[in-house]
């Protein structure tokens, strides 16, 4: 039986749950904009803050990985994950900020529950990062955002009937419609997630 040998360094897996902490912050802070009474400069504000601090995490995962010698998984698999990671925080981003530059007043109900989605995704991805050290018990979480991601679809279908239903302005629905569609990006990129987790621990296992 083979041996690999892995690093004790802990310093990778802190960071991926960094990580992944900031899309709780993002997606709580996108649940923030879509409630009634909120301030959208002020949670855009935020928004950009919390993406910048998301930020500075990956490039610390990019000169943590390009300093390493000897990494905790594949070189290309960190940077996927990491790239992954930001990229759920970049279209969460996306979407407060056109929530704000399109001045959009009402927004239709069912956003709401995407955004519980996205909400649900990011907790679990972030309890889940710290399990990467070991490699255990990670497959429900692959299972459980797959799941969410097929409920989003069905979300994402229904929000379009209801935004071509004759209920909404032809300008209104071109700029509900950028904003769906980038919900639906931003929980795709949490299966994409997901699914980088899956090929590591298959990989490790």
């Amino acid at each position: 039986m083979g041996f690999r040998f892995r690093p004790v360094d802990t310093s990778f897996y802190d960071l991926f749950a960094e990580s992944a902490t900031h899309l709780v912050v993002g997606a709580g802070l996108l649940a923030e904009m879509l409630s009634e009474g909120t301030d959208p400069a002020d949670v855009a504000t935020r928004m950009r803050e919390a993406e910048h601090a998301a930020d500075e995490t990956t490039h610390a995962i990019i000169r943590r990985v390009n300093s390493t010698f000897v990494t905790p998984f594949d070189r290309e698999d960190i940077y996927s994950l990491a790239s992954g990671l930001d990229d759920v925080m970049d279209m969460m981003d996306e979407v407060v900020d056109m929530i704000l530059l399109y001045e959009v007043k009402i927004l239709p109900a069912e956003l709401s529950e995407q955004v519980d989605v996205l909400q649900r995704c990011a907790e679990l991805t972030a309890a889940n990062m710290p399990k990467l050290q070991s490699m255990q018990s990670l497959e429900e979480y692959w299972i459980e955002i797959n799941r969410l991601e097929n409920t989003g679809d069905r979300n994402h279908r229904r929000i379009l009937a209801n935004l071509f239903s004759g209920e909404f302005k032809a300008m209104e629905v071109l700029k509900l419609k950028d904003i769906v569609e980038s919900l639906e990006d931003a929980i795709d990129a949490f299966e994409k997630v997901a699914n980088i987790v899956e090929q590591i621990a298959v990989k490790e296992s």
